[in-house]
């Protein structure tokens, strides 16, 4: 039971991450949201907590010490400068941003809640504060595995609400 626990946790935490976002559907398919799907699916329980969790709390799924560790650090990283879900993952698991497992860092940002296109509007802020970048140098710097990490939605989001599409 605790290795269906283990394994429902990112796929639950993923959901909590992106309640507060309006296009969770883009995470992971980069296709427009279905605009009836919150709608026509109802839950049991409120988006803030984990529908599967046989004892569901506010605070999400159990986390081990170390991913508790990883998630405290990871709102440290959020609170100076933006993140994607997966730049996040990478530099938890860096040796120099932490050295966290790829499993435990994962668990950690998928707890929590985190709008991961005002991110992107972020991130892509800092780079034009730093450079001119057209719309598309902007996205493609964003979805990047050496810039962002976004996802091409989440980065052409961020470029055309930054103001450089």
């Amino acid at each position: 039971m605790n290795r269906l626990a283990v394994g429902a946790i990112p796929v639950l935490a993923a959901a909590l991450a992106l309640a507060g976002c309006t296009t969770a559907a883009t995470h992971h398919s980069n296709t427009s949201p279905p605009a009836s799907s919150a709608a026509a699916t109802p839950t049991p329980t409120s988006t803030a907590t984990p529908t599967a969790t046989p004892a569901p709390t506010a605070a999400g799924p159990t986390l081990t010490q170390q991913q508790k560790s990883a998630a405290e650090e990871a709102k440290q990283y959020l609170s100076t400068e933006a993140f994607s879900q997966q730049g996040l993952i990478d530099q938890l698991d860096s040796p120099d941003g932490g050295g966290y497992s790829v499993n435990d860092a994962t668990v950690a940002v998928d707890s929590l809640t985190v709008n991961w296109n005002a991110e992107a509007v972020q991130a892509a802020k800092e780079y034009l504060a730093t450079q001119p970048f057209s719309c598309n140098d902007l996205i493609q710097q964003l979805d990047s595995p050496d810039g962002g990490e976004f996802t091409v939605a989440q980065a052409t989001y961020g470029a055309q609400q930054a103001g450089d599409c």
